[in-house]
This record gives C-alpha cells, sequence and structure tokens, in this order.
C-alpha cells in the first residue's frame, strides 16, 4: 500500500491529510499561519505542527510517504520558493512538490487535471492550466498590480461609499447605518474623524455587509458585488485566452469564503458568466465544495504517476470530517 500527505496552508489555518492510494483517510492534522508572507517563523512551525499530527494519527514514519504535496499560501514567485524549499527539505520527506495554493483549490473542486480557479477571500487570485499541461496565473499580488477585490478591497470600498453617500457625493445606502454599529459608532462623522485622527486598519468581515444589503435591494451593495464579479470574470477570461481554452471543456472553480459562502444571491457568479461565457461556453461554473487539502493530496497521488478516479476523490472527500 502507497501513503500520500497533502497540505495546505493558509494565512490563517494549515490542514495536511494522509490517505492511502484507494483515496481513505488515515490521518489529519491542523496549523495556524502557513504563509511565509506573513511570518517566516510561525509558517515552518504551523506547517510542522500539522505534518506531525498527520503522521501521528496515521501510524506512519514520513520515510513511509510516496509523496508529499505542499499547497502553500505565498508561493508565487521564483523568490518565495528560495525560502520555501529549504524551508520545506528540512522536513525529510523522501519526495515532495511545492506549488501556490491556488493549485489545490483548482484540483480539489473539479475531477479534471485541468481547468481555472477564481479564489476571492480576503484577497482575489486566479489561475488555470489547460489540457495540454500549461499554466498562467492571473493576479493575486494585490490593487496595486491590478486586481481587485476580496475582503481587504470591498472592506474599503464600503468605507467610501459609507463616507460618500454622508457628504452627498454618492447614493445613500444601509451599509451606512450597517458599518457604524460594526465598528462602534454613533455616526458617520464620528467615524470619519477617529480614521482621520488615528490610522486604522479596516477589518476584512465589514465585506460581509454587502451580502445582506444586496439581498434587501441596496443598489451601492448589489454595484460593488457587480464590479467584483466582473474582475473576477476578467482575471478568468484573460486566462483563457493565454492558456487558449476557448473551445475546451473544463471546470470554472469557485473558492475562497466570499464566492463559496457569502454569494448566496448570485450576483458574483452572474457577473463572473457574463464574462466568461460569450469567449468559453464550454466552461463551467462550480462552487467548491470540499476541502482544497484534498487537493494536495491528489497532487501527491499524481505527482507520483497515479490515475486518480472519481471514487478516489469521493473517498477523500469523505475523510474530510477528521480536520
Amino acid at each position: 500500500m502507497k501513503y500520500y500527505l497533502g497540505v495546505d496552508a493558509g494565512g490563517s489555518k494549515t490542514y495536511a491529510m494522509i490517505a492511502n492510494e484507494q483515496g481513505a483517510v488515515i490521518g489529519t492534522g491542523r496549523g495556524g499561519n502557513g504563509n511565509h508572507q506573513k511570518n517566516r517563523e510561525q509558517a515552518e512551525s504551523s506547517l510542522q505542527q500539522a505534518v506531525s499530527e498527520a503522521l501521528k494519527a496515521s501510524g506512519l514514519t514520513k520515510d513511509q510517504l510516496e509523496y508529499s504535496w505542499f499547497g502553500l499560501a505565498g508561493a508565487d514567485r521564483e523568490t518565495d520558493f528560495q525560502i520555501l524549499r529549504p524551508m520545506i527539505s528540512r522536513f525529510g520527506h523522501p519526495r515532495t512538490g511545492i506549488s501556490c495554493d491556488t493549485w489545490n483549490a483548482l484540483r480539489s473542486g473539479t475531477d479534471k487535471s485541468y481547468g481555472v480557479v477564481l479564489i476571492c477571500g480576503s484577497g482575489v487570485n486566479c489561475a488555470g492550466k489547460n489540457p495540454q499541461g500549461a499554466e498562467y496565473q492571473c493576479g493575486g499580488f494585490g490593487y496595486r498590480f491590478g486586481d481587485f477585490g476580496g475582503g481587504y478591497d470591498l472592506s474599503v470600498e464600503v468605507f467610501r461609499s459609507v463616507l460618500r453617500a454622508d457628504d452627498g457625493r454618492g447614493d445613500k445606502t444601509v451599509l451606512s447605518e450597517r458599518l457604524i454599529h460594526l465598528l462602534g459608532y454613533t455616526t458617520v462623522s464620528e467615524m470619519r474623524e477617529d480614521y482621520l485622527d488615528h490610522y486604522r486598519e479596516l477589518p476584512p468581515r465589514i465585506a460581509e455587509l454587502l451580502f445582506q444589503a444586496a439581498d434587501e435591494g441596496d443598489q451601492v451593495a448589489a454595484g460593488l458585488l457587480a464590479r467584483q464579479g466582473d474582475e473576477l470574470g476578467l482575471a478568468a477570461a484573460a486566462t483563457i485566452r493565454k492558456l487558449s481554452m476557448e473551445q475546451d471543456s473544463f471546470d470554472i472553480v469557485l473558492a475562497g469564503s466570499l464566492l463559496s459562502k457569502g454569494d448566496r444571491s448570485g450576483i458574483i457568479r452572474r457577473a463572473i458568466e457574463q464574462r466568461v461565457k460569450p469567449l468559453a461556453p464550454n466552461g463551467t461554473l462550480r462552487a467548491l465544495t470540499r476541502e482544497p487539502v484534498v487537493g494536495s493530496v491528489v497532487l501527491a497521488m499524481e505527482s507520483s504517476g497515479m490515475n486518480v478516479y472519481q471514487e478516489v476523490l469521493d473517498r477523500l472527500s469523505q475523510g474530510e470530517e477528521g480536520l
């Protein structure tokens, strides 16, 4: 029997999963921040904790692992990999692979080995792989580098919209009352003055106010969500063109909390479809329903030469309960 380790590491949590070649999960582990860009020592410690827990639960040693795949937030450029390769090599696993965590989400969300993934959580990202194996990442580096959206950007947009509504430059919105309540103020003016006097970060959870407001018909909120969807659709379309996937049949996996959980009324999704469907009519939008760590295990299996069938994916999904 062969055994495979998959790791999915983000900015707030790290998951590790060990499964056999039939897809039966025999060990899981958890850790905290796994993004080296936030804190390198903390990330290594979180990875070590999650992997050690999974190995202990499985009863295996690291030398018994056929292949280990580490899907890591922040693994974007060669400068990142120059940090991450030595970090992962210190774990002493016999055969390992490293990728950005976007690829975990893609492989977890489709039964194909190719497709496009859109991530909208605290930030945004887009990546794709075509049937020939060529890969492309579009964005993922923040507003200054062409991105728009995710919890951080949308929170700023809510804040700006409320201030503009208050001074007459923008339309009135129910977001005004809800924002000052969330942040602990009694008036918009009080909030404005406090933020002018003291530099404060806007919490990404502000973005969550958009969904209920849009569901209630608030046009400001609905407009921001539609813009978010349009921007994600632009990234997906650019990726599809770069990879010449216009005539292919593939899945467009929707991942990240704002897409997979927040977009209940489908405003973001519809805007994505309006950008993507005319370009790639055989592309199918699918919300991610599995944990991305499942995709890491699949990538470990495929990297060792194994063909992963639907029944293996189904068994891996059943093993999520231990996380």
